[in-house]
């Protein structure tokens, strides 16, 4: 049966102390009461367990085939468990006995909490292969990502996993980091709205999810993964912490993970001003925290931090950091009885995880249900939802004179080249292989499509990565012998447990050039040279540096890995049964050293205004050969049919702090088609007391609009949104001028208001 376990239930439950039922048979403990108060049940269980016992409680051990639950636990119970290299109906059977073994074969009877990452889907063979998070991101539907994690909730559920290593909450800033697949994009509210409904989403069944990296993760030093991240405390708050401040807010996950990297030089597993001072005291996260893999070993060989593994554990332990997901937690019990570890780090952190255990209804019903895995696990309804989501992430980033959607009544040959066109590409954290074959290519998108109307014709013509141009000949004759030339370039990455090879993103594959890699770009001016019309499809885990693609090619379409079925979204909008409706949720760079290029950047980090960026053909200034700016704007996509965003009003234009700013806006689809348009609210402070961004995001509605439609949207964004840290490191909303802008991207602004708060 499923239970419906929301973050607002999870903290009812504990605060109801007073209201528990005594224990009614003296015979049974009282942690085995599910009358009992969760408070009660951990004390009762926490005063009755072992040193060793509270330690295992600590530490993570993997799981095995079914046969060697004994041989691996040795009738223990431990913190947490993992397995991600098992078919789903494997798993589930594995871990229906492994259950029943923590509940009858070990000395208190503990559950075990079950943890996959289920990014995007569950990680176990055979499940549901949904889009990529930055794909996620760029649909800008945080209700569709809701009804995503659902859908993946409800497999993990049968399976009887309880634990998501997932949502990413780091901030894409730094392009040449191979983990950008991973994040929402570049913006912090967008990745918060998201991260609400994704975490949300699989809360519907006993699963927690497991936010990360706490925090600052995603911009390291020259974009290499791990690296410290340079910044100020005001950079931290306004910038990194926001995603986790909202999420912990409004969707009460029930444990949070640590990251690898230090912020300004401060290991984030081993502090306890970040893991314990911010992160509980002022975030208020009432859950455990779950070390990354190795970040606690690595406070000692990477961070320097410690010189001993001793050492290690007791600093993270200390910080606020519960469960370590490797060993270094082994050295625990020595040191307490030492006197090196006083006893009550130990029950704080056990406090945390029983908590969490009891929260999730583990120790009444820890099971998942194996005899539905075939019904639910990768049933027709999730793949389709996964191809919703595909649907809604492509983003139509250029259409010269219309040329997209293709009528096929004039094209009898199309060539369809490039690395990427006959290849799925899921990027890290899918379960699947190397080769990555499960799902639809391009290729065999456009071939379900058009059938035997149109003739296709395919070359590879260069691989994703290497030097090699043999085959760019071969890709030329057959877009000199078609009438159109569809060209998918790009990047790939796949889950990194699984030996990916040649890996040009992903976790650990960082750039240090945003250049297409390999000879793709010499690949697409072959084929232009052909002078046949070229639509270049990117497929790709991050925005790479494509001047020469936006100036050549007749039409450019980006999807972000798009799950299991993206090269039949691909068709679907290539032929027009499908309006793109995606926006970019990060932005392009004109060139590797032009970044970072994010939008919401300060006003002081562009052009001065008496200088203009120069040209190879005529030097100038800031830069003496390129403009500074993005290729394409954070928020910029293109449909088939056309917008017009016809008046804006604002309800009351003097506000207070504890006011709401109530935006009205009328737009109309004037074009053919019926589409979805994403209407943007932008910020700006126009005066403040530190720097503040040219622009932020603050509200965003995506509408469907039929052909010839008109509505009027309402936006309300808080007044307290519009705050700041001052000087002094204090939250504060300084009064002054607001210029509040609509638009349908941060750099296509329709209307600019502005509001006084007092």
């Amino acid at each position: 049966m499923e239970k419906i376990l929301s973050g607002t239930i999870f903290f009812l439950s504990i605060a109801v102390v007073a209201f528990g039922t005594p224990n009614k048979d003296p015979d049974r403990p009282l942690y085995k009461d599910k009358t009992a108060t969760i408070n009660d049940r951990v004390e009762d269980l926490l005063k009755r367990m072992t040193l060793k016992e509270k330690i295992e409680q600590l530490e993570n051990r993997p799981s095995g085939k079914a046969e060697d639950i004994d041989r691996i636990f040795k009738g223990e119970s431990f913190g947490c468990t993992h397995e991600m290299s098992m078919p789903a109906a494997d798993c589930a059977d594995m871990y229906q006995k492994l259950q029943n073994y923590m509940l009858t074969k070990t000395r208190l009877g503990i559950p075990i909490l079950t943890a996959a990452e289920g990014i995007e889907g569950i990680l176990q063979n055979g499940c549901t292969i949904f889009p990529q998070e930055l794909a996620q991101g760029s649909t800008f539907n945080p209700a569709l990502i809701r009804r995503m994690t659902v859908a993946a909730g409800a497999e993990a559920n049968v399976i009887g996993i309880h634990q998501i290593l997932s949502p990413v909450l780091d901030i894409a800033r730094e392009l040449r980091w191979g983990r950008v697949e991973e994040t929402y994009g570049e913006d912090p509210y967008l990745i918060a709205e998201m991260g609400v409904s994704f975490v949300k989403g699989y809360q519907q069944y006993d699963i927690t999810c497991t936010p990360k990296h706490f925090m600052a993760h995603g911009s390291p030093s020259g974009g290499l993964n791990c690296a410290n991240v340079s910044g100020g405390e005001r950079e931290l708050r306004s910038l990194y912490m926001y995603p986790f401040k909202r999420v912990i807010a409004e969707a009460n996950p029930w444990s949070l993970m640590s990251c690898y990297s230090s912020y300004d030089g401060v290991a984030m597993t081993g502090s306890h001003y970040y893991m314990t001072d911010i992160l509980r005291g002022e975030l208020g996260f009432k859950g455990y925290v779950y070390s990354d893999w190795g970040s606690v070993d690595r406070l000692e060989t990477f961070h320097h931090a410690v010189d001993s593994q001793e050492d290690a554990a007791k600093m993270a332990l200390t910080a606020g950091v519960d469960l370590d997901i490797d060993d270094a937690y082994e050295t625990l019990e020595k040191m307490v009885e030492s006197g090196k570890l006083d006893i009550k780090y130990i029950d704080i952190a056990v406090r945390r995880v029983l908590t969490v255990k009891f929260a999730l209804g583990l120790f009444d019903h820890p099971y998942g249900d194996p005899g539905k895995v075939a019904k639910i696990v990768h049933s027709a309804a999730n793949v389709a939802v996964s191809k919703e989501v595909a649907d809604e992430s492509v983003i139509l980033l250029k259409n010269d004179k219309q040329i997209l959607p293709l009528d096929l009544s004039k094209y009898k040959s199309i060539a369809v080249v490039g690395p990427n066109s006959d290849q799925t590409v899921f990027g890290d954290y899918s379960w699947t292989t190397r080769d990555t074959k499960e799902g639809v290519t391009l290729l065999q998108g456009l071939r379900q499509v058009v059938g035997n109307k149109v003739v296709l014709r395919h070359a590879q013509g260069c691989d994703w990565w290497s030097q090699d141009k043999s085959g760019i000949d071969e890709a030329v004759k057959a877009v000199e012998a078609s009438d159109i030339a569809i060209v998918a370039i790009g990047t790939r990455s796949t889950f990194l447990g699984r030996s990916p090879q040649y890996s040009t993103a992903g976790e650990g594959f960082d750039l240090s050039s945003l250049e297409l890699p390999g000879v793709q770009l010499d690949l697409l001016k072959a084929i232009k040279a052909t002078g046949k019309p070229m639509i270049v499809v990117f497929i790709a885990g991050k925005p790479l540096a494509m001047p020469w693609v936006k100036e050549n090619a007749n039409a450019v379409l980006v999807q972000w890995y798009g799950g299991e079925k993206q090269g039949r979204t691909l068709a679907d909008i290539l032929t027009g049964a499908v309006n793109p409706s995606g926006r970019l949720n990060v932005s392009f760079p004109r060139s590797t050293g032009t970044t970072p290029c994010y939008y919401n950047h300060f006003i002081t980090d562009r052009n001065e205004p008496f200088d203009s960026p120069g040209s190879p053909e005529d030097p100038k200034g800031h830069y003496i050969f390129d403009s500074p700016d993005a290729l394409w704007n954070f928020g910029y996509g293109l449909s088939y049919t056309n917008f017009n965003y016809l008046k804006c009003t604002i309800t009351d234009s003097v506000l207070t702090a504890k006011d709401t700013v109530k935006v009205e806006v009328e737009v109309a689809n004037t074009g053919k088609y019926d589409g979805k348009e994403v209407m943007q609210l932008y910020v700006r402070d126009k005066v403040s007391s530190v720097a503040t961004p040219v622009q932020q995001l603050k509200a965003f509605k995506k509408e469907l609009f039929k052909a010839g439609e008109h509505k009027k949207m309402t936006f309300e964004v808080p007044v307290s949104e519009l705050g700041l840290y001052n000087e002094k490191m204090e939250y504060v909303v300084e009064p002054g001028e607001f210029d509040i802008q609509i638009g349908s991207a941060s750099d296509h602004i329709y209307f600019h208001k502005t509001v006084t708060v007092r």
